[in-house]
This record gives structure tokens, C-alpha cells and sequence, in this order.
């Protein structure tokens, strides 16, 4: 008897409760059947998608995106949007050409990366403190940025393509170790070390609940400014590490490079999994996000399909995602609501009956 009575005081799990193999590994998992079944259908209509050439191309080329998308993620988890990736791209890569320009000294290729990657931070920086301390909104704010980084790049450049550029230089993405590109890499460390930070660190707990609800996590005494400030200045590292990247794959800093690359970027996220509401979304969701992206670009260039058809498809793509994510949400507040009584005052009130 008293057994029956331990049993029966103990609270049984409720199914929302239980976890699932998509609850632990993530909402990244939401992309995987996507990712394969636009490989699949490439892999049978082309005979070139699954060679070597093709895939190490399509690695360099999903490598720069992904870690500009990865820079956006910590801004949308926050529940802001940073429109100025593809701009400090730009900038960023110009300062590094115009740092290294003919010149073939291994110093001056640290110097460049050094001063580069400072740029995008010191942009990224200020753009989190209007938004966290003067209270601007983060789409004014990037936007506005997304003007003066290019106006920046075309007074500093002419207009003109800076190059040519040290070897040295070229090599940081054209090399290879282990048979792999650097690009890639570097693409995986970058991604490794946002997923540790966002997962397994109280930084990375305080960035959602920044984006759950500013207010709450301001009175449970999560420094709230400090995080949306480093949130942007990581966002304005990582594109300006993808410039560098770009720069260095192309061997020329291109004052109009980047263009474009934040809606690319955004929608790297969004089908990864982020919410634009904020406080969901994961560095490999992204990954696989930007694989999707690239993939569809790659694989349309393999078939011959229109550019402009393929930019239909990817915004197709994004409103299709943020559809899902609507009615999830709204199954989840429906789900998480407690159930009425029978004569509850709303039914009284539908059926036309008196209390």
C-alpha cells in the first residue's frame, strides 16, 4: 500500500514532456530532407553534380555564404536583422586587397586580415549600440550602415578593381589541407564554434532569451544591451571574414562585391530553421540553410536554368519557411493553452446560452 502510495505521488511525464530524436538534435534536422532531395534530383538530371570538380566548387562557393549567414543568425536569434553583411563584405575585402597590393610580405598579409576583420567589427559594434542603447530599429540602422559601407568602399577603391595581389594571399582560399579546401574548413570551424557558444554557454543563453522576451531577460538580469552589442559586432566580424575570404579566392579586392549577399544570408536562416521573431535557430540549421541556397544556385547553373527563375525559387523557399513557422507557432500556443470548462463563458457565448 504504501508503494502504490510513492507511485501514485509521483508526477507522470506529460507527452510534451518526452523528448524526440528532433527535439535533441535540434531544429537543424528540418532542413536535412530538403537538402536531399534537391541532391537527389540533381544527382539524376545532371551527370556532373556529383564529380569532384563540382562538389569542391560548390563547397568554396556555399563556404563564403555560410559564414556570413552564421554572423546574421546571432542578430535574428536576438530578434534583429542585419542588412549591412553584404556591404561590410565589400568593405572589408577592399581593406585587406588595398592592404596587401602588391606587395609580398607574409606581415602584411596578417596586417590585412587583422584590419579587415576590425572594420567589420567596429561596424557591427556601433550599429549594436544604436540599436541597444539609443533604441533605433535594427532595420533603419543596418540599412543606413549598408549605404555608408559601400559609399566607403567606392571612395576608398575609385570604383576601381584593386589588383593584383601576392600569392600569399590568394593561397589563405585557394589552398588546401588534406585534400580539402581551406574555405571549407574554415567554413566548419567557424560553425563548430557558434554551435558550442550558442549551446553550451551562458552567452548563448542569454542570446535567446534576448530574443524570447527583452523585458523578462532584463528583470532575470541578463545584460540585454551587452548582448545585443556583441551580437552585431559578431555579425560584422564573420561578414568581414568573408570578405576576406572573397578577396582571396577572387585575388582582387571588388569594390561591388557583396552585393546581395545579406538576402542571401537571410534566407540562409530562415531555411535553416530561424525565426525572424527571434530566439530560434542554430548554427547548423544555417550550415545546412546555406547548402540548400547554394545547391539550388550551383544546381541551376548545371541545368541551364534562368537566374532570375532560381531567385523565384530561394523567395519561394523563405515564405514557404516562415509559413511553417507561423503555424507551428500558432499550433503550439493553441496546444499550450489550457482547456475551458464545459459552460465556460466563451462557449456560453458562441452557443447563445445564459449562465
Amino acid at each position: 500500500m504504501a508503494r502504490d502510495g510513492k507511485d501514485r505521488g509521483k508526477a507522470e511525464p506529460r507527452p510534451e514532456e518526452i523528448l524526440g530524436v528532433r527535439d535533441v538534435l535540434g531544429r537543424e534536422m528540418n532542413g536535412v530532407p530538403v537538402l536531399l532531395v534537391i541532391a537527389l534530383a540533381l544527382s539524376l538530371f545532371t551527370d556532373t553534380f556529383l564529380t569532384g570538380t563540382n562538389m569542391d566548387n560548390l563547397g568554396r562557393q556555399v563556404s563564403i555564404y555560410a559564414i556570413i549567414a552564421i554572423g546574421q543568425l546571432l542578430v535574428i536569434i536576438t530578434g534583429g536583422i542585419d542588412l549591412s553583411v553584404g556591404s561590410v563584405v565589400g568593405l572589408s575585402g577592399v581593406i585587406a586587397a588595398l592592404t596587401v597590393f602588391e606587395t609580398a610580405g607574409g606581415g602584411s598579409v596578417v596586417l590585412a586580415i587583422v584590419l579587415a576583420l576590425l572594420t567589420g567589427a567596429a561596424t557591427g559594434a556601433i550599429s549594436g549600440l544604436l540599436v541597444a542603447v539609443v533604441k533605433m530599429p535594427p532595420f533603419i540602422v543596418t540599412l543606413g550602415f549598408m549605404g555608408i559601407a559601400r559609399g566607403v568602399t567606392l571612395l576608398l577603391t575609385g570604383g576601381r578593381t584593386v589588383q593584383p595581389l601576392p600569392g600569399a594571399f590568394a593561397e589563405i582560399a585557394g589552398g588546401e589541407t588534406l585534400g580539402i579546401a581551406n574555405l571549407i574548413w574554415i567554413t566548419l570551424l567557424v560553425t563548430a564554434v557558434v554551435w558550442f557558444a550558442l549551446r553550451r554557454t551562458v552567452w548563448g543563453r542569454y542570446v535567446y532569451a534576448v530574443g524570447s522576451n527583452k523585458e523578462s531577460a532584463r528583470l532575470a538580469g541578463v545584460p540585454v544591451r551587452s548582448v545585443q552589442v556583441s551580437v552585431y559586432a559578431l555579425s560584422g566580424t564573420l561578414a568581414a571574414l568573408g570578405g576576406v575570404l572573397l578577396a582571396s579566392r577572387l585575388s582582387n579586392g571588388v569594390p561591388t562585391a557583396g552585393t546581395g549577399y545579406e538576402l542571401q544570408a537571410i534566407a540562409a536562416c530562415v531555411i535553416g530553421g530561424a525565426s525572424l521573431f527571434g530566439a530560434r535557430g542554430t548554427a547548423l540549421g544555417t550550415l545546412l540553410g546555406a547548402l540548400i541556397v547554394g545547391m539550388l544556385n550551383n544546381g541551376g547553373t548545371l541545368l541551364g536554368v534562368d537566374p532570375f527563375y532560381l531567385q523565384i525559387a530561394i523567395g519561394a523557399l523563405i515564405l514557404a519557411a516562415v509559413a511553417v513557422d507561423q503555424l507551428q507557432a500558432r499550433r503550439t500556443r493553441r496546444a499550450s493553452e489550457p482547456a475551458r470548462p464545459p459552460g465556460s463563458a466563451r462557449e456560453l457565448t458562441a452557443t447563445g446560452g445564459s449562465a
